[in-house]
């Protein structure tokens, strides 16, 4: 696809009115442009897409190219990827697996640029990746929310597959966000020339957004181990109310293991084996030491 940025918006165009043309946006696919030795020659870029792992950006002597890595929001989703080359008036996109195709369609259907800059083309198609995010970040913090309810209503089963997950989640939108301010504030420095006054202020507006997501991020990040140390805290605590009837249990029978013991031995000569009332005395005695220990422990509410 290849379009054309004017005063009243995205016109789209044929491919060889493109090469022709200033402020141009083709949209191609991976395949198309690493094949297509005529494609490359036209636009006066020799270099071959790589397979894409982050989101960076990198100036050369005659254009800029860049990749970009989206992670998916959904829980097992596949990320969004796609590279760009940028040249004096021109916008090359190499979609992975169109989502970066169908974002130039939505803003093309609908799009009014000031000055027809690529700048502020590039900066309102960029935002569309990253324009929900908020809302994204709250229900993250929501489910936070949630799991921080159940630790403190005794509900914690699975607490560590589900923080986990939330955990790695965060750590790379946050990575993520940090990766596209570097990517802006390369692009706002312009070394090459290509970009206008008004797409340098897109690029740090864009800039501001990620740091706002990327604090909020870290937010995140220390709501979920705040949780994680509420969870650690309940767990210290039951492990305290086990062991402290454990010691209870222990010290009621500690004296009555002394009587089995000491009557346990084989002596020839105790009195209280030829007494005919021996064996009710012990019961009794033994009922006597558990009853006034039961009472002792619930009056200095030890249970």
């Amino acid at each position: 696809m290849y379009y054309i940025i004017t005063g009243s918006g995205i016109q789209k165009i044929e491919e060889k009115n493109f090469w022709n043309s200033k402020n141009g946006i083709c949209v191609l696919g991976f395949p198309e442009w690493n094949e297509n030795h005529d494609i490359r020659s036209k636009a006066g870029i020799w270099h071959k897409a790589e397979k894409i792992h982050s989101c960076k950006i990198e100036s050369h002597m005659d254009y800029i190219s860049g990749t970009f890595k989206i992670p998916s929001k959904a829980k097992g989703g596949r990320d969004i990827t796609f590279a760009i080359y940028i040249t004096n008036g021109r916008l090359i996109i190499l979609d992975d697996d169109g989502e970066a195709k169908a974002a130039v369609q939505k803003l093309a259907a609908g799009y009014t640029c000031r000055n027809g800059s690529t700048g502020r083309f590039l900066y309102d198609f960029l935002l569309l990746f990253i324009e929900e995010d908020l809302l994204f970040l709250e229900k993250i913090e929501r489910d936070i929310a949630v799991i921080e309810e159940d630790v403190l209503n005794g509900r914690s089963e699975k607490f560590g597959c589900r923080m986990l997950y939330l955990k790695k989640l965060i750590s790379r939108f946050y990575h993520y966000y940090i990766q596209l301010k570097v990517v802006m504030e390369e692009l706002s420095a312009n070394e090459n020339s290509f970009f206008n006054e008004d797409g340098i202020k897109a690029f740090d507006m864009y800039k501001n957004k990620t740091e706002q997501l990327a604090d909020e991020t870290q937010m995140l990040r220390e709501y979920a181990m705040q949780v994680q140390d509420v969870y650690q805290s309940e767990i210290e605590i039951k492990q305290n109310d086990v062991m402290k009837m454990l010691t209870i249990v222990t010290t009621i029978f500690l004296p009555l293991t002394l009587i089995a013991g000491w009557y346990g031995m084989n002596f020839e000569h105790m009195p209280e084996i030829e007494y005919k009332y021996s064996y009710p005395v012990v019961i009794g005695a033994g009922i006597l030491i558990v009853a006034a220990s039961l009472y002792y422990f619930k009056k200095k509410k030890f249970w």
